[in-house]
């Protein structure tokens, strides 16, 4: 079957975005991630075929997840790492996911304001994105803008994802090392295994040590008793729990080395390279299930239905799964 044949055509301007990103340049690549998180259906179709011209040159960096509560100092703690990354002679891309809100739609997006330094140095890119009402902590294109970043030249792709606590998980499902922030205070492990956010945490880091010492080592005694409770998502790999303070600059390159060793161990066993391609899997998938909704909302007939059964249902004469079956046979 030739899938190729089925893909839309690039023209002029989306090739003139392809080459731009594969250069290099900033620009094309910030006008691709806002035609990527474009609603449009003619900017749906020019971002897939932008993103069929770049996926050869995608792949090739070590995509890092950051999450952890509002407060933690994820944004300071990025920021920190970037530097050194970049000091290190790595080019990082920092996609940060703002909560939206539920009122208004809208979104600060603040995080280049947060990581002043990073956001002015030439080697890095940071583009903050809504949420948009996606869950697990991400935005809705996210693994699209990870793959453009990585088309344009960067090597380190970090994901920060809003920290809102329940639904912190769909990064670990699009990145390589997924890394949980805690801060050094009593009931924060307790509380993260209540979410479940621990059981797929590939590293753990008590941030803002400095602040208080004693609390942070007594912390990390009780996340290191609780994750022997727990079972890992790798058999070849023990989540460790680092200490750090980001603002002070202390321990960002034991956590960087801590990463290298991880990747070390993931690849030796075969499981980086696997955990990839279940990751596109499960992407397929979530598009097939985005696809069905949008076309199921978008049926005339549903239409037609849908307000009558959705009174019917708040009124209590229809009960839900009766309505659903309804509305679901109209798709034949």
């Amino acid at each position: 079957m030739n899938i190729c044949a089925d893909l839309p055509q690039r023209d002029a301007a989306d090739q003139a975005l392809v080459d731009g990103v594969l250069r290099h340049q900033l620009r094309p690549l910030a006008k691709t991630i806002t035609l990527i998180e474009s609603q449009r259906a003619d900017h749906k179709r020019r971002a897939q075929a932008v993103l069929e011209g770049l996926l050869p040159a995608s792949g090739r960096s070590m995509r890092v997840g950051i999450s952890g509560v509002p407060g933690v100092g994820k944004s300071t703690f990025i920021e920190a790492l970037g530097l050194y990354l970049i000091e290190q002679g790595h080019k990082v891309a920092v996609l940060a996911v703002d909560p939206s809100s539920s009122v208004t739609g809208g979104s600060i997006l603040g995080d280049k304001t947060r990581m002043e330094l990073l956001s002015q140095n030439p080697a890095a890119f940071i583009r903050p994105s809504p949420s948009a009402g996606s869950l697990g902590g991400v935005a809705e294109k996210t693994r699209e803008a990870m793959l453009v970043c990585e088309a344009a030249g960067f090597d380190v792709i970090i994901i920060e994802t809003v920290g809102v606590g329940q639904s912190e998980t769909a990064v670990a499902g699009m990145t390589d090392i997924f890394c949980l922030l805690q801060l050094p205070n009593a009931g924060d492990d307790l509380q993260a295994i209540k979410k479940g956010i621990m059981e797929i945490a590939d590293l753990i880091v008590i941030n803002k040590a400095d602040i208080n010492p004693q609390a942070a080592t007594v912390a990390r005694a009780q996340i290191k008793s609780a994750l022997g409770m727990l079972r890992h998502t790798s058999p070849h790999w023990t989540p460790p729990v680092l200490m750090l303070s980001a603002l002070q600059k202390q321990g960002v390159a034991e956590f960087w080395k801590t990463v290298n060793d991880y990747r070390t161990t993931m690849q030796a066993s075969g499981e980086f390279d696997s955990r990839r391609r279940h990751q596109a899997q499960a992407w397929m998938w979530d598009l097939i299930d985005q696809g069905l909704r949008a076309r199921f909302a978008g049926h005339p007939a549903v239409q037609n239905d849908l307000p009558a059964l959705q009174a019917a249902v708040e009124a209590g004469r229809a009960t839900p799964s009766a309505a659903a079956a309804r509305l679901l046979g109209h798709l034949g």
